[in-house]
């Protein structure tokens, strides 16, 4: 794909914005602390309402499967034009360990590969040490499909 110039991407300000107020992300609490072109880091804090097992705490894994696809959409938004969609085409986690009961769960993840129509992406999800992993993610994204078009004011 050609490289497309800065001035018609996403601005990644309003976009950081825009994700932590998606209503699943805001129900989890995901916070974005990194987001860069084709990069993006974030966390969800412990709570005890979101462990699949009340009597161990730990955190379902649903809620790392929507940490990872939302970073993971944040990834591919920040390196396609403004006023495009994407939908997550296939992701897949493997989960490698529980989390950590009563530990922030931390994700990464990166757009390693860009094409006309699909976002090549990999992340993982990891409590303290980003070498120990909960998980690892790889999923891929359409690109201008039905799916998520946020409103930032930049649309063309």
């Amino acid at each position: 794909m050609t490289d497309v110039n800065e001035d018609d991407l996403y601005p990644l300000d309003a976009f950081k914005q825009i994700m932590e107020a998606l209503p699943h992300c805001e129900a989890l609490g995901i916070n974005m602390t990194k987001y860069t072109r084709g990069h993006c880091e974030a966390y969800v804090e412990y709570d005890p309402k979101l462990a699949g097992d009340p009597d161990s705490g730990v955190v379902h894994g649903g809620v790392i499967t929507t940490l990872m696809d939302s970073i993971g959409g944040a990834v591919a938004f920040s390196k396609i034009k403004a006023g495009q969609s994407v939908a997550t085409l296939d992701l897949r986690i493997d989960y490698l360990k529980p989390a950590k009961p009563g530990s922030r769960i931390n994700g990464t993840a990166e757009c390693y590969k860009l094409t006309k129509n699909v976002a090549f992406v990999r992340g993982h999800a990891y409590n303290d040490d980003p070498n120990d992993p909960i998980a690892n993610c790889t999923a891929t994204f359409m690109i201008g499909s039905v799916g998520f078009s946020p409103k930032t004011g930049k649309e063309k």
